[in-house]
């Protein structure tokens, strides 16, 4: 009699409408879209705690569970929290996502900002946050702007201080922040000190550090990564370098693992679980390697194939391989198995490498049985993931911009803000061609069924009809 009764009360409160008075969270597409490295309990577990702590009937319980999975299959809008969006590789989960645009059409709002810089902006829920160098205030900013209307709600300046030495193809703000959902972190370079900070979403700073000096004639770019609670930045460098973890409350260093080598490079490194444990990849300082990002220690390590690095690591899960693409001076693409340990650099993990296609800055992506990479000066090759095959290649002008995909289609952004949309395939596909009709150099940003752009004066929201 009980069970029935409270079917029965089911019924009733799905009929009235009355869930919602039972303070239940379905998820949304932005809780859905948090990155699962970044979690520390999955959204069904807050929902169960929920559901649990009011003493809910069984049946009940079913039902809700029943309705929370239904959205969750339903939807597929996510943040995009980091370089590079919640998985660090340039994928993103999002569906509907524009194909076609120019200055005038698809453009939801186009907001001028304060400063320039290279960064990519990140998206948390209504909020857009992005950085630029003010250089007649010598000023590094941080800035909010709102999601729906490009409004710019705050910026704070985070540093100020003479402006560093760069490369022409370098900017004085080129690190995108990274978030959590509750606070913002940010890196920047003050003469010869790396500054990492966090405010929260108001705009408040909660805490600035200085883990470690950073030399380089090209300047600096450094974007943080989170793990867990831990902030973890790359400090190679033309000096003693070194990988840093900070406490994501406090600034506190929890670890600092030095490299070897003493060389500059700018990569960002790649969380993944593989082979059994957590690994941090990241190629730069003559080598590439992979670290537990708990502690810093070393899973294994290859010896260069080249000096510098710039690009970001990926990983097919289809092949089972992590690709690098480097560097300077001398080119490669290698494509690596990720059970070594030690020094693999002479062993069978090594599946198979090429000197075609190479790229030095923008960093490749992995989509479906397909490896993507664009050179510098604006060749793209399409290569079988598995067997390092060729499938095509095409000009698509030069490029520095990183490579992102959703829904099997790849974007490509040149220099002069020419985007080629392409399926990946044994032939080239174009799907679109789009000009913005400004020059972009930082990589696109994908959330909640928009693409977000930076040119060299403006932010970008494109929006479908």
């Amino acid at each position: 009699m009980r069970n029935r009764a409270d079917e029965t009360r089911g019924r009733g409160l799905l009929q009235k409408g009355e869930l919602r008075t039972l303070n239940i969270e379905l998820p949304t597409s932005n809780s859905l879209g948090r990155s699962a490295l970044n979690d520390e309990r999955s959204e069904f577990d807050r929902f169960t705690e929920t559901v649990v702590s009011q003493r809910m009937p069984a049946s009940l319980f079913f039902i809700a569970s029943l309705l929370w999975l239904i959205a969750a299959g339903t939807s597929h809008a996510e943040d995009w929290p980091c370089w590079r969006g919640p998985r660090l590789d340039g994928t993103s989960l999002e569906t509907n996502l524009p194909i076609h645009w120019s200055s005038s059409s698809n453009v939801a709002w186009k907001t001028a900002l304060p400063g320039n810089g290279h960064a990519s902006p990140v998206v948390w829920g209504q909020k857009v946050f992005t950085v630029a160098v003010i250089p007649d205030e010598q000023a590094r900013a941080l800035i909010c702007l709102d999601r729906d209307t490009g409004r710019v709600l705050w910026q704070q300046a985070v540093v100020r201080s003479p402006l560093e030495r760069k490369h022409s193809l370098n900017s004085h703000a080129s690190s995108t922040p990274a978030t959590d959902g509750s606070l913002v972190y940010v890196a920047f370079l003050d003469q010869r000190e790396m500054v990492v900070a966090a405010y929260d979403f108001d705009g408040r700073r909660q805490w600035l550090v200085r883990p470690g000096v950073f030399s380089s004639m090209h300047g600096f770019c450094s974007s943080p990564v989170l793990f867990e609670d831990r902030v973890i930045v790359n400090g190679d460098h033309d000096g003693d370098s070194y990988i840093v973890a900070l406490d994501r409350r406090s600034g506190r260093t929890l670890w600092k693992t030095p490299r070897e080598n003493k060389t500059r490079s700018y990569c960002v490194p790649l969380i993944r679980e593989l082979a059994g444990r957590t690994q941090m990849i990241l190629s730069g300082d003559k080598c590439v390697a992979s670290y537990n990002p708990r502690d810093g220690s070393r899973h294994w390590i290859i010896d260069g194939p080249t000096e510098q690095f710039v690009a970001s690591i990926v990983y097919n899960e289809r092949a089972g391989l992590l690709f690098v693409t480097g560097g300077y001076p001398d080119h490669h693409i290698l494509a690596v198995k990720p059970d070594g340990s030690g020094n693999i650099t002479k062993s069978d993990k090594i599946v198979w490498r090429t000197n075609r296609g190479v790229a030095y800055v923008p960093s490749p992506i992995a989509e479906g049985d397909y490896f993507l990479v664009v050179s510098d000066s604006g060749v793209a090759f399409c290569f079988d993931a598995k067997s390092g095959r060729v499938a095509w290649q095409e000009r698509m002008g030069e490029h520095h911009a990183s490579l992102v995909s959703a829904e099997g289609l790849v974007y490509f952004l040149n220099d002069n803000g020419v985007a080629h949309i392409v399926r990946p395939g044994p032939s080239y596909e174009l799907v679109a061609r789009n000009e913005l009709g400004e020059h972009t150099f930082a990589s696109p940003a994908m959330s909640a069924g928009r693409l977000f752009l930076r040119g060299d004066r403006h932010l970008y929201c494109i929006a479908a009809p």
